[in-house]
């Protein structure tokens, strides 16, 4: 397998992070950048909800105004995500089917979170990668709790698979912005997730650094890659497209509330 171009960890709100990840992809496509490993973090703190869902199911918008959490639709599916800006690691691969060796769906899953296996490996813990069904996509857990999540984009025989790394977690942080339908208090919610989510902090019963966790994640994904990733910048043309879809796209209420695309990657 050629070698694969790694992005710089940075952080940026929710609307640029989303449209770097459509515009590396629309670059991948046209054979514009080589297959792309890129970690980042959000600031300020996001929601994110899959491309197919309706936000006023999905998220407390006036307790997001009232704390700063940005909201934005993704290209992918899934479900909704809160983006703790001082809790998670987000990771985004962009490549080709081809180059994945992958057949369908499942199996870039395999491929992908087989980078976070590693990771997690060298940080001193065991995950376990778990197939999802019609109502989750596939994630990985420790002890049978989600410690990471993921959804995809597929075009052109290229897939996009971004997803989420729990290095701390509130949980009632968490859910004071998530909308659970079946719960009348958020505490409630928290009870239950409790049994159900967890992070690297809790499961090493210590701190971890982002810095430390970030660089178990290059080195999983070049063993599960067998690649070097080799370090490397945006191009312009991903650059240029980043930009118009932040502002044309993912910064705009047709988009993020109504689903509605008003303009074209190219």
């Amino acid at each position: 397998m050629a070698g694969w171009r790694l992005l710089k960890l940075e952080k940026h709100n929710a609307y640029t992070n989303m449209a770097i990840d459509e515009a590396i992809l629309e670059a991948r496509i046209k054979g514009l950048a080589p297959n792309t490993v890129r970690f980042y973090r959000w600031k300020p703190s996001a929601v994110s909800i899959g491309r197919f869902q309706k936000m006023e199911n999905e998220v407390y918008l006036e307790n997001c105004r009232r704390h700063g959490v940005d909201v934005v639709r993704r290209i992918t599916g899934g479900g909704t995500v809160y983006h703790d800006a001082d809790g998670e690691i987000t990771y985004s691969v962009v490549a080709s089917k081809e180059d994945l060796n992958a057949k369908d769906i499942t199996e870039v899953y395999v491929k992908v979170y087989a980078g976070i296996v590693e990771a997690l490996k060298i940080l001193g813990l065991k995950a376990d990668f778990n197939e999802g069904d019609a109502r989750a996509c596939p994630n990985l857990t420790i002890g049978g709790k989600k410690i990471s999540g993921s959804a995809q984009c597929h075009k052109s025989d290229v897939v996009l698979q971004h997803g989420t790394i729990l290095v701390d977690v509130n949980l009632e942080k968490m859910f004071t912005f998530l909308r659970v339908p079946w719960a009348k208090t958020c505490m409630e919610v928290v009870d239950v997730a409790k049994n159900k989510i967890t992070s690297i902090n809790a499961e090493l019963g210590k701190e971890t650094q982002h810095a430390t966790v970030h660089k178990a994640l290059i080195e999983g994904f070049q063993k599960a890659l067998n690649t070097k990733l080799e370090n490397g910048d945006l191009t312009r043309y991903e650059k240029e497209l980043a930009e118009k879809l932040r502002r044309e796209k993912y910064a705009t209420t047709e988009w993020n509330v109504h689903g509605k695309e008003s303009v074209a990657a190219n």
